[in-house]
């Protein structure tokens, strides 16, 4: 079995992890270049935890300026085995009114020019993400918030934009009519470097506001969405380390097969793969070399 460390990705207003021991910060070096911010370890009862601000502390980063690779890798390479993201986002429905914590299962990604995969030429992998979330880990984080009676839906299709600016009426109006719950920044492609790192994923989409489809609602704005997320901070730290006092010691194996997804993924032949970048999917590919 292997043991249990819990990443923690704080979005927007998350910048640090309240009652998280801290026992030391690193700044993780990998090949992808560097991450968001230094790594925050420590423990909340007996379960390790890794903290990092996904924008960088002072909220430095802008969605499309967050080097992705570089924070999956650097998750992967301290041992993380699960990682739960916490992110605002915006509503396309009535009863996921702001302050409602969302449990997403699945995504859309209408993100562009993001580099969205630790594989490419030279190594070619194509790892499934028809079940993008793992469903041990977000029940898990289900039980943590009844048990803090605090109010989340569990299930929700979140639709990931590009940004930096926030919908036009026209785009809000045709996300709500494919059958999108909540609308963010930064969820893509997050879950998919997660899921080629082997490591099981979750999103907790905190709602902040309506986006601009609703009539009897202000367009978004960042003083909205900021003081939301200022109200649902102690929440999420209510949350988190419920969940991290109740959590196992030991990495439950995924019934989904997030933490094995790199089997029979891997596509180039041995003799045609690309030293370089095997030498920098050295943390990814761990594993399957082993093997």
């Amino acid at each position: 079995m292997t043991k249990a460390i819990i990443g923690i990705i704080g979005g927007s207003g998350i910048y640090d992890l309240p009652g998280l021991e801290i026992l030391r910060e690193e700044q993780i070096a990998t090949p992808w270049g560097e991450p968001s911010d230094a790594l925050r370890f420590g423990r909340i009862g007996s379960t390790e935890a890794v903290f990092l601000p996904r924008h960088g502390r002072g909220h430095r980063l802008s969605p499309s300026g967050i080097n992705y690779r570089a924070n999956i890798d650097a998750l992967k390479r301290v041992g993380v085995t699960d990682i739960v993201s916490v992110s605002a986002c915006g509503s396309f429905r009535e009863e996921l009114a702001p302050g409602l914590f969302v449990l997403v299962d699945q995504f859309i990604d209408r993100t562009q020019g993001r580099a969205s995969s630790f594989f490419g030429n030279g190594c070619v992998g194509h790892v499934s993400m028809a079940k993008p979330v793992a469903p041990l880990l977000q029940g898990r984080i289900a039980a943590a918030a009844a048990a803090e009676e605090i109010a989340c839906r569990r299930g929700g299709t979140y639709v990931c934009m590009e940004g930096p600016q926030f919908s036009s009426l026209a785009e809000s109006l045709a996300y709500k009519a494919m059958g999108c719950d909540v609308i963010g920044m930064t969820a893509m492609p997050e879950a998919k470097l997660a899921r080629e790192a082997e490591i099981s994923y979750a999103t907790i989409a905190m709602v902040t506001d309506f986006d601009c489809w609703h009539p009897h609602h202000d367009a978004v704005d960042v003083a909205s969405v900021i003081r939301t997320v200022h109200e649902n901070a102690a929440k999420a730290a209510r949350l988190l380390s419920r969940l991290l006092r109740d959590f196992p010691a030991e990495h439950e194996a995924c019934p989904i097969g997030s933490d094995r997804a790199l089997d029979g993924a891997i596509m180039t032949a041995p003799q045609m793969r690309d030293p370089a970048l095997l030498t920098k999917l050295d943390a990814i590919m761990a594993r399957v070399n082993a093997a």
